[in-house]
């Protein structure tokens, strides 16, 4: 089932609603369709376009793939998202999830997708989020079960002490709740 990504990088779309007219850029591994010509895949690439929002992600994921649950790895990086929107806590499959090289800059909000029960890969660098020193940190403490992140593995000493720093923040009154941004007030 898990075949060649779905590949719509660098394909100009701002809007997710325009990714339903493109065809998928072709790989070494052919895409391999379904009798309703739905690609038999579980990644999809989205990356190096200019898409703001992801208001049509669920439309545009079960147009393109057979098996819309089974999405497991998805690549939004280098575009111009500036939250982690709802819809993405959706993806229960979700294993991959790349993000790099955005506009994200509320980083409290990354806390939204620890109700993926599979995520163990997140990139979240090239964000105006990664100049808050507490980064790593957080992004490890809210998200427990992240192997890498960043394409860096996560180690059994950065979990001790994201640990540490999140129970330190959440008994202190911290900033559990309120949106932190990346600014050089927030801690």
């Amino acid at each position: 089932m898990c075949g060649a990504p779905v590949d719509l990088s660098f394909k100009n779309i701002s809007k997710l609603a325009d990714a339903l007219t493109e065809e998928p850029s072709t790989s070494l591994r052919p895409l391999k369709r379904n009798s309703e010509r739905k690609y038999l895949s579980c990644s999809l690439r989205l990356s190096n376009n200019n898409i703001t929002d992801l208001c049509d992600l669920q439309r545009t994921v079960s147009h393109f793939l057979a098996e819309p649950s089974h999405l497991a790895w998805l690549d939004l990086s280098f575009n111009k998202i500036t939250h982690i929107d709802q819809v993405l806590c959706e993806l229960h499959g979700l294993r991959v999830l790349y993000l790099h090289g955005n506009n994200i800059f509320v980083l409290s909000e990354v806390a939204r997708l620890a109700v993926l029960p599979h995520l163990h890969s997140i990139t979240l660098h090239g964000n105006p989020i990664e100049s808050n020193k507490t980064y790593r940190n957080r992004v490890i403490s809210v998200l427990p079960r992240l192997k890498t992140m960043d394409f860096s593995a996560v180690t059994q000493q950065e979990r001790v002490m994201a640990n540490i720093w999140h129970g330190g923040h959440t008994r202190s009154g911290g900033t559990k709740g309120s949106p932190v941004t990346a600014g050089p007030s927030s801690l």
